[in-house]
């Protein structure tokens, strides 16, 4: 299916978010929206992907 992940498009065999996450290698603390909308990590794996969403994830980073 195609996607768009942090604004590039992309094919996927994920199905799920978590799946997405793994599949593109996005590890650790992040947090995640699709369409816009803010998805809980409790929910990514329950929350199915659809053709033509658009993901965003993001991670903490340290700095000053």
């Amino acid at each position: 299916m195609k996607i768009t992940l942090n604004g590039e498009p992309r094919d996927i065999a994920a199905t799920t978010l978590a799946d997405l996450l793994v599949e593109c290698g996005l590890n650790g603390r992040v947090a995640t929206a699709v369409n816009e909308v803010f998805v809980p990590a409790a929910a990514r794996e329950t929350h199915a992907m659809k053709d033509g969403d658009r993901i965003e994830v993001l991670g903490a980073m340290q700095g000053g």
